[in-house]
């Protein structure tokens, strides 16, 4: 048994779902294990993962207007340090994760046909995002 431990940096080009399975699965082919779990862990509050429909363009969009519906900007929270979408961000990341873990197998990641790890970028002003993946297996 053998273990890897990276980080990957992700900025994301606005707010909302950006497939990042591209990025992980080139780190992951560089690992040299073939068989094992793959642990990905988001180290910050106002963004998220998700395992989502990597498909159609229109489930994104959906997806991103229901949260936007059930965290609003336009809520009176107590908490707007960083603006008026600090809160509503936090809400959003409450809502989702902020870890993943994903079967790997021939060096691959097990997804099924139509699934994409994307990060969910909850802030209208996209910052860096730290990315943690601790891969275990043979």
């Amino acid at each position: 048994m053998r273990q890897a431990l990276g980080t990957l940096t992700i900025t994301a080009a606005r707010q909302g779902l950006h497939e990042i399975t591209g990025e992980v699965g080139e780190w992951l082919g560089q690992q040299g294990l073939s068989d094992g779990l793959l642990t990905l862990f988001l180290r910050h509050t106002s963004a998220s993962l998700l395992i989502q429909e990597n498909a159609a363009p229109a489930a994104r969009r959906d997806l991103e207007r229901y949260f936007a519906m059930l965290a609003p900007e336009s809520g009176s929270y107590e908490h707007d340090d960083e603006g008026p979408d600090d809160m509503p961000a936090h809400l959003r990341g409450a809502l989702t994760n902020t870890h993943l873990s994903v079967p790997v197998m021939d060096g691959r990641m097990m997804l099924g046909t139509w699934q994409g790890i994307y990060l969910f970028e909850h802030r209208r002003t996209p910052s860096p995002r730290q990315l943690a993946l601790h891969l275990v297996g043979e």
